[in-house]
């Protein structure tokens, strides 16, 4: 496939995308980074955590987003009581044919809300990270695969931390996307006042494209084309994390360990599926720098000293993208 065929197609097959901003506009007001994020997540078949208090329709647009597509949807509500079989299922005695079978738990969905996820215990995260990252669960002695396509779209609240497991590195960054959703503006909240002050308010939408569809986009957006000089500069931001004094000493006591190369992977994805979102055939360095909070905020762990100074990972984020050279 040439430049100018892939381009078409490109082009094409993006059709879908503002279709379905346009249906999840009719529960959900504002939050159009939220709504990018979520599609350059369905795009990428990667994971995504949203933090942000409560009531700014983190677990809406998830469910907005399900509604508009022909996908199986579950949603979990993590408490400190949930076992791992009420999330991957168990096993069930016959006691008539004296034989066990496998009772399938609600993560057997296409998408999946986690729900507050940070109140689970240690118990059920973990397998929560055996099926995020290996797409598949193992009850008993068999494993089952879980289906295609298979989103986790995880909510946490940054501020209540009584009953919360704060969670570990490693399932950190198994997200692709780190979201913070804030809160809307003035506008935006007097038309969700508008629209959601009644008792009856809308929150269902309706089935605008099929997993078919969505499965060619995927498929697409791992051909979109970057440049040697992105990939380079998508490889030195990432590096930069872990050595950030090279290019800012200022930063060499703020940053504990900087980003895995997971996050160089996911930023290359992501900044594809955003181009592709685009009708673009190439990904611009504007694309990494738009995804670089997203994909590096969960990966970066600050220094004590930061902490102590309330330097948040999104600032030193914006250092770093302020010092490495743009191609």
């Amino acid at each position: 496939m040439n430049n100018q065929e892939l381009s078409d197609n490109i082009a094409a097959s993006c059709q879908w995308i503002p279709v379905v901003k346009e249906e999840m506009g009719k529960v959900l007001v504002g939050q159009a980074e939220l709504v990018d994020r979520l599609l350059v997540g369905l795009l990428c078949k990667g994971h995504i955590l949203l933090e942000g208090v409560p009531g700014l329709a983190k677990t809406l647009a998830i469910k907005a987003l399900s509604g508009c597509l022909h996908t199986n949807f579950s949603r979990i509500q993590f408490t400190p009581d949930l076992l791992p079989s009420d999330l991957i299922g168990t096993m069930i005695y016959n006691p008539r044919e004296a034989t066990f079978s496998a009772k399938l738990g609600p993560i057997f969905s296409n998408i999946i809300l986690a729900d507050e996820i940070n109140r689970a215990p240690a118990k059920v995260q973990s397998a929560l990270l055996e099926a995020m990252q290996e797409r598949q669960v193992t009850i008993g002695d068999n494993t089952y695969k879980l289906p295609d396509p298979f989103l986790v779209l995880a909510t946490q609240n940054p501020i209540d931390q009584e009953g919360t497991y704060q969670l570990p590195e490693a399932q950190l960054d198994r997200f692709l996307l780190k979201v913070t959703v804030s809160y809307p503006s003035r506008e935006d909240e007097l038309t969700i006042l508008d629209r959601m002050a009644t008792s009856e308010p809308i929150y269902e939408t309706a089935p605008v494209v099929d997993v078919a569809t969505v499965a060619k986009s995927i498929h697409l957006v791992n051909s979109v084309y970057i440049d040697p000089a992105v990939r380079k500069y998508i490889v030195e931001l990432v590096h930069t994390t872990r050595f950030p004094a090279k290019v800012d000493t200022g930063l060499k006591n703020l940053i504990r360990a900087g980003a895995s190369p997971r996050a160089t992977i996911n930023l290359a994805l992501a900044s594809r599926a955003k181009a592709f979102m685009a009708g673009r055939s190439f990904v611009t360095p504007q694309d990494i720098k738009d995804l670089a909070h997203d994909v590096l905020r969960h990966r970066i762990l600050p220094s004590y000293e930061a902490e102590a100074e309330d330097i948040t990972t999104d600032t030193l984020v914006d250092r770093i993208l302020a010092r490495v050279p743009v191609p």
